[in-house]
């Protein structure tokens, strides 16, 4: 009998890689971790692991089972909330991961509802950046996450099923005296000069508005770098900085002015589950609560 944390354990090896990676995601001594796969080994009578050097890297056999272990983990999951007696009534837990923009303007909303039409039903509302959310979804610590499809996006595979669920434009925010806090759309090659604020190195906003930048013909002057976009908009807010946000991060109640960009950068905002066998009730009444979300477009078919 194959033990499901152990299961979950060599899924998580098989998508971060190594065994201290692992151990970081479980909370667990990377010894610990290590013991447990031996275990597994021992259950399957089977060799899952060789050791190259000072890294532990999956054989064959491990691979295979690493790859099926999260679709037997989600069966299991489908099993218990059946037995759990509420039938197709929504009950147990989902983990849904978010960005930070998206939690207060679509998930806290779609939260709201359900906890009011599903009483058996419990969200766990993890924040999660894009380039976070894919491999959590993978390994199996979230059940949902709502996520970007374009930019600097992680490859999605044949393994992900796509929900589309809104488009966001990306704006610039000023301070609401700067001389360029006017109407219509701006040429980011005008703020050349201007001090910068951006998301944190390697974030998909922070990638994005490099990017963006260089288009434009210059290098940035980053003044500051926050992981939180309140502490974004205080700082534009001072006249310290100006930046570019996605429309769903600026947050009405600061004195901030917003552009257009002239391209009409948007991003396409999107759930992603599991692909497998159908997801349970619980899993479609959270992806039909953020479908329903009454102020963003959805994104155009073409």
């Amino acid at each position: 009998m194959m033990n499901p944390w152990r299961l979950r354990l060599l899924s998580q090896l098989d998508t971060l890689g190594t065994v201290r990676a692992v151990a970081q995601a479980a909370n667990l001594s990377p010894s610990s971790v290590s013991q447990q796969l031996a275990a597994l080994e021992a259950e399957t009578r089977t060799q899952l692991l060789e050791r190259t050097g000072r890294r532990v890297r999956l054989t064959s056999a491990g691979l295979i089972l690493a790859r099926r272990a999260r679709a037997i983990l989600d069966q299991m999951e489908g099993v218990e909330a059946e037995l759990r007696g509420f039938g197709e009534e929504p009950a147990g837990l989902v983990r849904l991961g978010c960005f930070q923009s998206a939690i207060h303007t679509m998930a806290v909303p779609a939260v709201s509802r359900l906890a009011r039409a599903h009483p058996h039903l419990d969200i766990e509302l993890l924040q999660l950046e894009p380039h976070e959310s894919m491999p959590a979804l993978r390994v199996g610590d979230a059940d949902i996450i709502i996520t970007t499809t374009d930019f600097d996006a992680l490859p999605l595979g044949p393994d992900l099923d796509l929900v589309p669920l809104a488009t966001d434009p990306v704006l610039l925010v000023l301070p609401p005296g700067h001389p360029a806090a006017g109407r219509g759309a701006v040429d980011l090659a005008a703020l050349a000069d201007e001090p910068w604020t951006f998301d944190m190195p390697q974030t998909y906003m922070a990638n994005l508005a490099l990017r963006l930048c260089r288009q434009a013909g210059f290098e940035p002057r980053v003044v500051g770098r926050f992981g939180n976009y309140m502490m974004t908009l205080q700082h534009v807010e001072a006249g310290l900085s100006i930046a570019l946000l996605p429309g769903l991060a600026v947050d009405r109640r600061y004195r901030v002015a917003t552009r257009e960009l002239p391209a009409g950068v948007t991003r396409t905002i999107t759930a992603a589950i599991r692909r497998g066998s159908p997801p349970r009730a619980a899993v479609r009444a959270v992806l039909d609560a953020l479908r329903r979300h009454p102020e963003l477009p959805l994104p155009d078919a073409g």
